[in-house]
């Protein structure tokens, strides 16, 4: 996985984690898987051709692939703020709820924005196909009909 339960800790106190859970990993595993593939989709282009924009196409898999400080801090920060997210949903244990919404609609709005190139870091990227870097790929086009004459 791209992160560790011990690394909730600096999102979510551990007390808090055990009593939402009731000490049940398997509950704390999947919310991380959730926010892994949340992220994830963000970063994957579609087969819509908006995405032939010009926009950085990311390589997802690569940067879930990475490991200890390899990986990018803010897509970390990201991630375990949308599996606390995730885990403060079954219950508000001790939780300021507007706080943890109030984060996770933020990494949210950042990761929208990551997604439509308004900001871009320093993540692996996909490699360059013909079909992306031709100059004759538009992502849309506008024009109007010939004049029509009646002679």
């Amino acid at each position: 996985m791209f992160i560790e339960k011990e690394e909730l800790k600096s999102a979510i106190y551990h007390y808090q984690v055990e009593e939402i859970t009731e000490a049940d990993d398997d509950i704390v595993f999947m919310a991380m898987a959730a926010a892994e593939d949340e992220v994830k989709s963000y970063l994957k282009a579609n087969n819509m051709k908006a995405w032939k924009d010009g926009r950085a196409l990311y390589d997802a898999t690569a940067i879930f692939a990475m490991t200890g400080t390899a990986r990018n801090a803010l897509i970390l920060q990201h991630t375990k703020t949308i599996a606390v997210w995730n885990l403060v949903q079954l219950c508000n244990v001790d939780i300021l709820f507007d706080q943890v919404k109030e984060r996770y609609d933020r990494a949210i709005t950042w990761l929208k924005q990551l997604n439509r190139g308004e900001i871009t870091i320093d993540l692996p990227l996909l490699p360059n196909t013909d079909a992306t870097t031709s100059t004759d790929v538009q992502p849309f086009r506008f024009n109007s009909r010939p004049k029509f004459n009646h002679e």
